[in-house]
């Protein structure tokens, strides 16, 4: 007996009305659900709704990004799960902007990332504009159903499915319009797709609430570092001694910029001290590099894993392996910081309860405090210092490389800590934690979104509802 064979018996005729000749398109799995959605009340993505496609990629290029127009540039990488992406936001001149005015985006589109990482859906709301997007997305404007309601479908485990079902090409796949409209969209009452909407709605307000906090921590440390209106300085010439160089073994005129003693400068003036970092922890090392990845295992977590001041494990790809079997000594320990070291370096989060037993690439710098220093410098603070503009300025300083910049554990040592007393360092890790809290809530909420529209797909609306409210009785 084959274990986990899969055979599909598919008419010549259906092939050929569907123009797909492809064996995966016609899993049983793919099948199934479809059935299931047809015996439901349902609908299409292109029964009523308008479907904008971006622009060419001709028709602008990122060497005309402008910092602070605020006509922002949405790109595929911005389109995840449920909401835009505002970690890494990118302008465009405002003459672009209004070249390219039909491809503008408004409040309640839903965007579905159609090239690259294919079929994450989102709603965009009014923070994110004004902006247009680039073509690997589609909007769809003015659905036939609640555009919150066609966000959770699209992201539940059904609804996602059978988006990627549709995925067609051989180097690079993608989704276009014309299966995009085919896709069947279940029908359920106003009443359930408003209850989802609220659902989103309150997730939102948490991730609002959560990057108030991240906000705030990050404003009372520049407070505390005497950076509050502190702005570098832009000589057009500046001079140093060749001995300068040799002594820091650099000689790129952007590791000389004013703009690094000039900051120092100003954070010494409060009086607080400046120790190097290798002064209190103990020596930085590097995680493990592994290139085989599973399906179930442990979470290995890589660059573009950690943001700022959290690990996303989530994003995390899996491998066969724990860390104890892992021959170089990497495990985590709560408390423990992460740092980048190559490619998005700079970026930095403190391990919690729960991400300990994850293992860590190579690319990430595993620092942990001293004993003696655990009590006097608290890791939501070390994070945080890490992330803010003096963190980063001492990272810029001190990359190297050519194609890609990247940190040395030696130049990682040499960072100036700012040493904040405990109650400042206090207020920072509350504020942090409060931040982390929203964060889960909104995330929690999401899940019971998607999860609410697989159990009316499974079993009934009323059902869904129940669970629901349920949820809401035990998250208050």
């Amino acid at each position: 007996m084959l274990e986990g064979l899969e055979i599909s018996e598919v008419k010549f005729s259906e092939m050929l009305s569907m123009s797909r000749f492809d064996s995966e398109y016609f899993r049983p799995l793919f099948i199934k659900l479809q059935k299931r959605l047809e015996i439901l009340p349902h609908t299409t993505l292109g029964a009523k709704s308008c479907f904008v496609a971006g622009p060419f990629g001709s028709e602008f290029h990122v060497e005309n990004y402008e910092e602070q127009s605020g006509f922002r540039y949405i790109r595929g990488k911005d389109v995840k799960s449920f909401f835009v992406e505002n970690g890494d936001n990118v302008y465009i001149p405002g003459n672009d902007y209004t070249r390219l005015s039909d491809h503008s985006v408004k409040t309640d589109d839903v965007l579905i990332s159609v090239v690259g990482t294919l079929g994450n859906a989102c709603i965009a709301t009014s923070d994110d504009l004004p902006a247009i997007f680039s073509c690997k997305s589609t909007i769809i404007r003015k659905p036939e159903v609640n555009p919150y309601y066609l966000v959770s479908f699209l992201n539940s485990a059904p609804g996602k499915t059978l988006l990627l079902r549709n995925a067609r090409g051989t180097v690079q796949l993608g989704l276009n319009l014309p299966d995009l409209r085919q896709l069947l969209i279940p029908l359920f009452s106003k009443n359930f797709q408003a209850v989802t909407e609220s659902t989103i709605r309150k997730a939102q307000t948490c991730l609002c609430d959560s990057k108030s906090s991240f906000t705030q921590a990050e404003q009372t440390l520049i407070r505390a570092l005497g950076l509050e209106n502190w702005q570098p300085p832009e000589p057009l010439t500046y001079t140093r001694r060749a001995s300068d160089a040799f002594t820091a073994g650099r000689l790129d005129a952007e590791h000389f910029h004013p703009k690094f003693d000039a900051m120092l400068t100003t954070v010494r003036n409060t009086g607080l001290d400046l120790i190097e970092l290798g002064e209190v922890i103990l020596p930085v090392k590097n995680g493990f590099d592994h290139r085989d990845f599973v399906e179930e295992g442990t979470s290995y977590i890589r660059v573009g894993d950690i943001g700022r001041n959290r690990i996303n494990l989530d994003s995390a790809k899996k491998i066969a392996i724990k860390a104890n079997e892992i021959v170089k000594n990497i495990g985590l320990n709560i408390g423990d910081v992460l740092f980048t070291r190559k490619g998005s370096f700079g970026n930095a989060a403190h391990v919690r309860q729960g991400e300990e037993h994850a293992i860590i690439s190579s690319e990430i710098m595993l620092i942990r405090r001293k004993n003696d220093w655990k009590e006097r410098l608290l890791p939501e603070y070390l994070a945080m210092f890490f992330n803010s503009q003096m963190g980063q300025q001492q990272a810029e300083r001190w990359a190297h490389g050519a194609a890609f910049y990247s940190v040395s554990q030696d130049d990682l040592e040499g960072f100036l800590l700012p040493i904040l007393p405990i109650n400042q360092q206090e207020k920072i890790k509350s504020l942090v934690n409060s931040g982390e809290s929203f964060r889960r809530q909104a995330h929690a909420l999401l899940d019971a979104a998607k999860r609410a529209v697989e159990i009316a797909i499974e079993h009934n609306e009323q059902a869904a509802l129940a669970y629901l409210a349920a949820f809401d009785r035990e998250t208050c």
